[in-house]
């Protein structure tokens, strides 16, 4: 077998994730690999660390950079704060919202599912309604962007619900982070995963999470050992802090964190409010040509993800013959649907460095034309 270096074609991936990665974040990923205890990478952790507390728009303490991707975000988040008999409301609208309910029977806690319809926001009032059912409860979790169906749910009505009935949240910000408005101490976030690959648009492989006081005092006060040792966030707090040094957890990863860092400084630069609105703006352009094309969204406009449009196949369409075909003709991809909406749906990323004029351009030109061919 001969095998040579594996060149990769330029893609402009409009799918649910990874988003384009900008020259300049390629770029910082290629620099030369230094020592994960090196002062001068202890000193880069700390600009992280500031920089994922403005992203989340958070003053926790405890905010890192999760060596894995968003799903090892999720479970560090229940590992560490749900013990086994402890019950958890888990608002529940697609994919992502059915995974959080595995993460919680995984742990021997007992998971009360508040179904919702898939393309629909959570509504506040079914949370509400289980919650004085349930006083039992000791966390709400749900997504915020749900990106199975691109629907976007309200955060902070959540959290006011759950704390109402003495609840700590946990909230998935994979897809909403840098792409909507997310306001983490604001809206009382107590728990709080995200992804690198997103609207972050950094290669994919690290998971940003905040916990604030009363979520640490969990981790700090359990009876019962985290189950997972790699995840357990007391032994990961002594390696993102101290004075000058961290202690030894895990060899970090060092060239992934510098692409991070450096997709920060450009959210930092843009400003998240201009970031927010950058990725509304495309949105209705898209929204507008899919229109004209015919296409429907799945999810209603008042409830919709900007960064994620899940829109329905029109009928008689070959689902993955089209996505072949942009993939083949245009060197464009864009996502199947996933769940109750395989084979039904299109998901259509416009996130991060991807959301630019000139790519909404492409995908509605060459979806107009891969229909033609259908």
């Amino acid at each position: 077998m001969n095998i040579q270096s594996f060149i990769p074609p330029q893609r402009t991936l409009m799918g649910p994730g990874p988003s384009d990665v900008s020259a300049r974040v390629l770029s910082a990923l290629a620099r030369p690999t230094i020592g994960h205890l090196d002062p001068l990478f202890v000193g880069m952790m700390d600009e992280v660390k500031a920089l994922l507390q403005y992203a989340f728009q958070t003053k926790n303490e405890f905010t890192i950079a999760l060596s894995a991707p968003g799903s090892a975000g999720m479970e560090a988040c229940f590992v560490n704060l749900v013990s086994p008999g402890d019950s958890v409301v888990v608002c529940r609208n697609g994919v992502f919202g059915q995974r959080m309910v595995e993460n919680v029977t995984r742990l021997g806690a007992t998971a009360i599912v508040v179904d919702c319809e898939w393309g629909r926001a959570v509504d506040p009032q079914m949370l509400e309604q289980t919650l004085a059912h349930h006083p039992e409860a000791k966390f709400v979790a749900f997504v915020h962007a749900e990106t199975s169906t691109g629907a976007l749910s309200d955060a902070k009505a959540l959290c006011e619900i759950a704390h109402k009935f003495d609840c700590l949240t946990i909230v998935d910000a994979v897809t909403s982070l840098g792409g909507v408005e997310l306001k983490v101490d604001e809206w009382g976030i107590d728990a709080i995963y995200s992804g690198s690959q997103k609207c972050l648009s950094c290669v994919p492989g690290i998971s940003p999470i905040s916990f604030n006081d009363k979520a640490v005092a969990v981790i700090k006060n359990r009876t019962v050992p985290v189950q997972s040792w790699f995840l357990d966030q007391s032994l990961v707090m002594a390696y993102w802090s101290g004075e000058g040094k961290r202690s030894y957890h895990h060899t970090a990863p060092v060239n992934s964190l510098y692409a991070l860092h450096e997709s920060l400084v450009m959210l930092k630069n843009e400003g998240l409010e201009n970031s927010w609105e950058r990725h509304a703006t495309l949105h209705a352009e898209l929204a507008k040509g899919l229109k004209g094309l015919g296409i429907e969204f799945i999810v209603p406009e008042n409830e919709r993800l900007p960064q994620l449009n899940s829109v329905f196949i029109p009928e008689g369409v070959d689902d993955a013959a089209v996505r072949n075909y942009l993939l083949a003709h245009y060197n464009l991809e864009i996502g199947a649907g996933l769940g109750q909406f395989a084979g039904k749906a299109w998901r259509i990323g416009l996130m991060g460095f991807t959301a630019r004029y000139e790519n909404v351009a492409l995908c509605l030109a060459a979806l107009e034309d891969a229909l033609k061919q259908a």
